[in-house]
């Protein structure tokens, strides 16, 4: 069977951390790159779901809490600073 070779970009660290998992596989990269084309050509697609991240609830109701900021603004108090912000917090606290 003849080979070619792959050019690809990938960030350094994100490289040395597959590396060393695939070392610990006994698996080199290019034997970890080969498995995943090869599953990815079985399952005519990709062989893993890919997918968007779904924010859990809380970040969920504070994107809901930015939106209605946003729309209405005149409901929410305005700083002029962030010293501002911090002095009221140390009042508070």
């Amino acid at each position: 069977m003849a080979t070619t070779n792959i050019n690809v970009r990938v960030d350094s660290a994100l490289k040395q951390e597959a590396e060393a998992l695939f070392n610990d596989l006994g698996l080199t990269m290019s034997s970890a790159i080969n498995m995943f084309l090869r599953s990815a050509v079985i399952h005519d697609g990709i062989p893993f779901e890919v997918k968007r991240q779904t924010p859990n609830e809380e970040t969920k109701a504070a994107l809901s809490e930015y939106e209605e900021m946003k729309k209405n603004p005149e409901n929410y108090k305005r700083y002029e600073s962030f010293r501002e912000v911090l002095d009221e917090v140390f009042a508070d606290a």
